[in-house]
């Protein structure tokens, strides 16, 4: 989903004008007096009739046929906002095919015109202006219950603090470009917003809703309006972080962040940041002084803001140490087992950067005596100092993220050779109290939601629930995995990981040099079945690990630029882990099973009636998942279907001489160019046609437009049906008539279909590829040379080469 100003929590640290002496303390939050008067916003009584006035925004149009729009106070001698009252009409018009396809999808509508006769704009562009040039003074006033109703929804319900984004912009020397359109609609829905933040790295325009019962994105897409590069995207890169965390017994965290930032752009005044927001903030300081700050109630739009001397240049560099605390990001499970509930944001984090953000860190961890700290980066020193654990880390090279994890664990570990690399596994000695009740039959006052507690057969007693029994397993799953994708793949950034328990069930997660493993993995596949885990888990439980050990290559050596490019990260993480049960499982029904199960997920309907391959292509990314076509469906998409595109694009390099040689070389070229950094679709795209085979251009150009446009920017999703027949010639050789037919495409789809031969044996055999365009059949005859005994069958595509129906 994109990260705009009413999705993503962050905070906002400020630069203006006052300078304090070193010895000055702790200011008050929210005491600025600039963020005071946005923040207790009223109308102003100036006040403009309109008639017919269209307002152009992007690729919004408003047509206020008739009306009246009342403007706030002005701020610093800038108005920033207006209400509405009249009757006017939203249209939107996305540059974007896939954006237009989906608001289609939602609203069965080839166009989508809104009505409506009121709404509440925000703005730091030129919207004054333009409404004071087209509209004439009116004596009418507005209701100011519109402003605050308003007011109270981006706070208390968006929570999102919207007026510390639009200080951003007063106080800025630069030009503001904030548009912010709350729409009370007649057709589709009354709480809808269209936004324009030039601020975000990538789909700075956005279109939602924010009703309970219709909720999330219905288009997003870049900046369209001509606006220069170099005035949209992230307005800071950080470039250090030296982080000091201490954890008591009861998860409590106190934290102290010092941030090297560079500004990207002219006239940076406030800088946003991820902190998760139960973490206050005791003070900020720069180069000795203490900082003004804003930080409004953790349930609320919690955002954070710091006042400094000056306005930014670009390239210039700046530093901030932020102290804070707070309970919630560490959640004490028992018995020595700790969830890291804040996993990006237990520090001050760059916001909307997923990971793509590359950031150099030195880490200094207190923890209890008696336990045992992973985390990112390499460990520098261990000691213990009175009832502490006190570990130092510091990063390999620049990483996109930090992270933690600590317990009472034990521990396994191996170094390896070719690949140079040391990993180690973790496993809590007890089980977190969940499993206890669960193992003693509590109440399920432990027992997380996903299992419940008449999930249990028969209520009969559980197998062992011990994870440290196959602690072995995962150090194992881990040592095949570097192994196999070092070879596929060529080296990751990193030469150490860790692979950590957690207490969490039903999802891993990998950050760099250091794997999370859900708990339920340890458990002995008798208690999964027991627990019903194993229903319809389309081969989890075997790929998981194999999965989060691949992201230390997607992710994390090879990073993505935006919500955009996640396809590639996730995608090709689950194919690295179809590659993997591949050669440790050595049995082919094993693979083809993988990829029924993948097809299966593209394919189910959800709740809501959506099949996750016909809700937009991949690079629409999370931002897919809304009400309508419910909140798994990315899920559902990005994850099968991206490792379907990089298992197509293998098969198609495949050659029977030097097998995956191809395939290796491309993939080893893309991880080598891009280590290190955030890399593209169509930079992904631009490697595999330099290492194309003759085969692949089917359009004679060098190119692979054909293969991207059908499957990762379209939807396309072919049938095939094959008929064949077996005689002998006069010399008693095998011929075969062969008749394939390729439907449920477009007259421009295009696709390389593999033949396979069932022999006698029961040997499967690739015969060769067809190219196949549009809704047509094939019907040839193929002497089988050199074949005495008649093939039991012919199959197409026997391997799930391509991405089919069937």
């Amino acid at each position: 989903m994109a990260s705009h100003i009413f999705s993503a929590a962050t905070i906002l640290l400020v630069l203006c004008l006052p300078i304090y002496s070193a010895d000055t303390p702790a200011i008050a939050p929210n005491s600025d007096p600039t963020y005071q008067q946005l923040r207790n916003l009223t109308l102003s009584g100036e006040a403009v009739s309109v008639t017919n006035f269209t307002l152009k925004r992007d690729a919004g149009r408003f047509n206020l046929r008739s009306g009246t729009l009342c403007f706030v106070t002005p701020v610093q001698g800038k108005v920033t906002g207006a209400v509405f009252s009249g009757d006017g009409n939203f249209v939107l018009d996305p540059p974007v095919d896939s954006e237009r396809k989906s608001l289609k999808l939602l609203t069965k509508e080839d166009e989508f015109s809104e009505n409506f006769t009121q709404a509440v704009l925000r703005f730091t562009d030129s919207t004054y202006d333009d409404i004071k040039k087209g509209g004439s003074p009116a004596s009418a006033g507005c209701s100011p219950a519109l402003l605050k109703d308003n007011q109270n929804t981006t706070r208390h319900k968006l929570k999102q603090n919207l007026e510390a984004r639009i200080l951003q912009d007063v106080l800025s020397p630069e030009p503001g470009g904030l548009f912010v359109a709350f729409i009370h609609g007649k057709r589709y829905d009354d709480k809808e917003i269209f936004e324009i933040d030039p601020d975000h790295g990538s789909d700075q325009v956005t279109f939602r809703t924010y009703d309970e019962n219709k909720m999330g994105d219905w288009a997003s897409f870049n900046i369209s309006d001509g606006r220069t590069h170099g005035s949209i995207g992230r307005l800071m890169h950080i470039e250090h972080q030296q982080l000091d965390a201490t954890f008591e017994k009861s998860g409590f965290l106190s934290g102290k962040a010092t941030t090297d930032f560079v500004a990207r752009r002219n006239g940076l005044r406030v800088l946003a940041l991820d902190l998760f927001r139960p973490l206050r903030v005791q003070n900020v300081t720069a180069n000795g002084q203490a900082l003004a700050f804003i930080q409004e109630d953790k349930n609320d739009d919690g955002n954070f803001a710091v006042i400094l001397p000056k306005a930014l240049s670009a390239g210039e560099k700046f530093t901030i140490t932020t102290t804070y605390s707070g309970k919630e990001a560490v959640s004490n499970e028992g018995a020595g087992n700790y969830f890291p509930v804040a996993r990006h944001d237990w520090y001050p984090n760059s916001p909307g950067s997923a990971f793509g953000e590359y950031v150099l860190y030195d880490m200094t961890f207190r923890i209890p005596k008696g336990m045992k700290m992973a985390a990112t980066g390499v460990l520098v020193s261990e000691s213990n100092e009175g009832g502490q654990n006190v570990t130092v880390w510091k990063s390999e090279n620049p990483q996109t993220v930090a992270g933690f994890s600590f317990g009472k664990f034990k521990e396994e570990e191996v170094k390896l050779t070719k690949p140079e690399y040391f990993i180690q596994s973790y496993a809590n000695e007890a089980s977190p109290d969940w499993v206890e009740g669960l193992k003693h039959g509590a109440d399920g006052d432990f027992i997380p939601n996903v299992l419940e507690r008449n999930s249990l057969i028969g209520g009969g007693a559980l197998g062992s629930m011990s994870t440290v029994s196959l602690n072995k397993k995962a150090l194992a799953e881990g040592e095949m995995a570097v192994q196999l994708y070092t070879d596929y793949f060529g080296p990751s950034l990193f030469k150490h990981m860790q692979i950590t328990q957690q207490t969490a069930c039903t999802f891993g997660q990998s950050w760099p040099e250091l794997v999370w493993i859900p708990i339920c993995y340890y458990f002995d596949t008798t208690v999964r079945h027991q627990l019903r885990l194993d229903y319809a888990d389309h081969g989890y439980w075997k790929a998981v690990t194999a999965h989060e050990v691949a992201h230390q290559w997607w992710g994390h050596t090879v990073g993505f630029a935006s919500s955009r490019d996640q396809w590639m990260s996730e995608g090709f993480s689950d194919m690295s882990a179809a590659l993997y049960l591949t050669f440790v499982e050595k049995n082919p029904k094993k693979f083809i099973a993988f990829w029924n199960d993948e097809r299966e997920l593209l394919l189910e309907r959800d709740a809501q009636g959506f099949r996750a391959i016909d809700v937009g292509p991949l690079t629409m990314g999370y931002r897919a998942d809304n009400s309508r076509t419910g909140f798994n469906v990315t899920r559902r998409l990005i994850y099968p279907k991206g490792a379907y595109v990089l298992h197509m694009i293998r098969m198609m390099m495949f050659d029977r001489q030097t097998g995956d040689q191809n395939f290796k070389a491309a993939m080893q070229d893309f991880v080598k160019t891009y280590s290190g950094k955030a890399a593209t679709t169509e930079d992904f795209k631009a490697m595999m046609e330099q290492h194309m085979t003759p085969e692949m251009d089917l359009d004679r150009n060098r190119r692979l437009d054909w293969f991207f446009n059908e499957y990762v920017y379209g939807t396309a999703l072919p049938t095939y049906q094959v008929q064949y027949t077996f005689d002998k010639d006069a010399s008693g050789e095998v011929l075969l008539g062969l008749k394939v037919t390729q439907s449920g495409v477009d007259d421009k789809f295009r696709m390389i279909v593999p033949i396979y031969l069932e022999l006698a044996d029961g040997r499967i055999l690739n015969l060769g590829r067809v190219r196949m365009i549009g809704n047509a059949t094939i019907d040839q005859k193929v002497p089988l040379k050199g074949l005495k005994d008649t093939p039991k069958r012919a199959l197409v595509n026997y391997n799930d080469d391509v991405l089919a129906s069937n």
